[in-house]
């Protein structure tokens, strides 16, 4: 039987390249997707070090993923041959109370992409054609990557609703948190105010709509925030890409009464939350898991030139490499915007994109 090559996490800090079988369409899986190219998401960094709650082993990992429709069955209807796709990383039942109700991103069964069910880090996939969304004929492969966390961002900004009014805060400028700034923008609130730690990454977002930057190694955060927000208010939305041990009882001490606070990470790390502090602001602290339907709204919004995507990639690496790409991650560098691995071509070391 023909054989694939696929990146594997055996276990938290093991990575093998691996061989499997060449997957094969059926009535279910009817069409087979050529994978170009699949990005280092930070819940792909939480899985290879083993703090990813959600994730099973030995897994394939990578759910940002797109590719060209190779072969397509007879049930296939949404998407042909040659087609340039990005894969939906959500699989739900269909039958639960989430579901039901309109939320399969958090169904009581959810099997995720790259995370309960293996993913894109493989030079072959085969899905149902209502998982793939055709990508801007316009868009290279290594940037249309980033189509999946900007759905993420505006997942997030739905559970936010945003109004003109609200005084925003984006904690983290990483690739969640530049996503999250395109998306945030569109919505036209009275103020952006961005904090990272590295000024690299704020100097990027103030170029890129922020008004306001925080580096909170270099400054008093709080202090800051009063001097920033209308009459010391403090934020009336925050929305946390840094996820980190820390944040959520940072921004719920910095939020302003009747707040709200959207939390995206999976630590499960435990931190110093009291109910003083939600309770006597009457806040309110909303998860926001992965996506709801909303790749077609942000290839739209591409479309309409509204979101950039064109060259936001920072590095790219070949799939082969990718224990290079893992470690050059862990640097942390404040060069890295975004890792593609990309599945065809010479093997080659972690490089800037150009």
């Amino acid at each position: 039987m023909e054989k694939i090559k696929a990146v594997q996490i055996v276990k938290p800090g093991e990575l093998r390249i691996v061989e499997m079988d060449m997957p094969h369409i059926d009535d279910h899986n009817n069409v087979l997707v050529k994978v170009k190219a699949s990005g280092l998401c930070g819940s792909d960094a939480g899985i290879y070090h083993g703090t990813n709650a959600a994730a099973t082993y030995p897994r394939v990992i990578g759910h940002e993923i797109v590719g060209e429709v190779v072969e397509a069955g007879p049930t296939a209807t949404k998407v042909k041959v040659g087609d340039r796709v990005i894969i939906d990383q959500v699989t739900a039942c269909g039958h639960c109370y989430a579901c039901r109700h309109g939320r399969p991103n958090v169904c009581q069964h959810l099997q995720v992409r790259g995370v309960h069910i293996d993913g894109g880090y493989r030079e072959y996939m085969a899905v149902p054609d209502k998982d793939c969304y055709i990508l801007p004929d316009f868009l290279r492969y290594e940037d249309a990557v980033l189509i999946e966390p900007t759905t993420i961002a505006v997942q997030a900004c739905s559970r936010a609703q945003i109004a003109e009014d609200d005084e925003v805060l984006i904690n983290g400028q990483g690739a969640l948190g530049t996503r999250m700034l395109s998306i945030v923008k569109l919505h036209h609130p009275k103020k952006i105010i961005v904090s990272d730690i590295f000024d690299e990454k704020l100097e990027y977002a103030l170029q890129n709509g922020a008004d306001y930057a925080i580096n909170p190694k270099k400054e008093n955060f709080f202090e800051k925030l009063k001097d920033i927000t209308t009459d010391g208010y403090g934020p009336t939305l925050s929305i946390d890409c840094a996820c980190t041990k820390d944040s959520l009882g940072t921004l719920i001490q910095g939020s302003g009464n009747a707040g709200r606070i959207i939390t995206m990470g999976f630590t499960t790390t435990p931190t110093e939350v009291t109910n003083f502090g939600i309770t006597s602001k009457e806040l309110d602290v909303r998860g926001s898991r992965l996506q709801n339907h909303k790749f077609q709204e942000v290839i739209d919004l591409v479309n309409e030139g509204k979101v950039d995507l064109d060259h936001k990639i920072s590095h790219v690496c070949d799939f082969r490499e990718a224990q290079s790409g893992f470690d050059f991650n862990d640097t942390h560098d404040p060069s890295i915007r975004k890792i593609v691995f990309t599945m065809e071509g010479e093997p080659y070391k972690v490089r800037k994109d150009q």
